[in-house]
């Protein structure tokens, strides 16, 4: 980390960030962060169970793609959730879709995607991060507006729990799925749950 990055950093933990200043902090050396109205959260590296189960998710959601969409993975997005000059929030999903028109802009930019630009938030729960990702997440995601936010929870049996945003409710969960799952919604996918362990 360069001594203007390593400054920046040591600031960060004392006030409040906007995504500007969180985004100039880069990434930090041990975990990942995400930023929560403009304070800095880490997070521990994935284990070796849930890097696997991310991959092979991703695998078989990435072969059933419309055309127009993209599969990213572990890239922060812009929860849109502040003006620009104000603490901002951001998170990095395990997996997400997001409409290939946001790409040109962000390679352009250097910036982050957008909520506006994701159609579906993909997250692994495990141990340490059930709560987060089944409450505080879901919670951010709904406010950012992302239409479909799907939680894979590695646990035994292995399953997902397919939320759909809705007008008035925040998200409305499907039923959780084990084993198979297919839905058409927001595009037609089947996935083998079974496969990911």
């Amino acid at each position: 980390m360069n001594l203007e990055r390593s400054a920046l950093a040591r600031a960060a933990f004392g006030r409040l960030l906007t995504i500007a200043e969180y985004q100039a902090l880069g990434e930090i050396e041990f975990g990942y962060s995400e930023l929560q109205e403009g304070r800095v959260l880490m997070s521990p590296n994935q284990d070796i169970r849930h890097a696997l189960a991310a991959q092979r998710f991703a695998d078989q959601l990435a072969r059933q793609l419309p055309a127009g969409v993209e599969l990213i993975a572990r890239v922060d997005i812009d929860l849109e959730l502040a003006p620009a000059d104000q603490p901002g929030s951001s998170r990095r999903p395990d997996l997400m879709v997001v409409d290939q028109a946001c790409l040109p802009r962000v390679q352009a930019e250097g910036g982050m995607i957008r909520a506006s630009e994701v159609v579906m938030a993909i997250e692994v729960a495990a141990r340490g991060s059930r709560r987060t990702d089944h409450v505080l997440k879901r919670h951010d995601y709904a406010d950012a507006g992302i239409p479909h936010y799907w939680i894979l929870d590695i646990d035994k049996p292995i399953s997902l729990f397919p939320c759909r945003l809705t007008e008035r409710f925040g998200y409305q969960d499907q039923s959780r799925a084990t084993g198979a799952f297919s839905t058409s919604t927001p595009f037609p996918v089947t996935v083998d749950l079974s496969r990911l362990d």
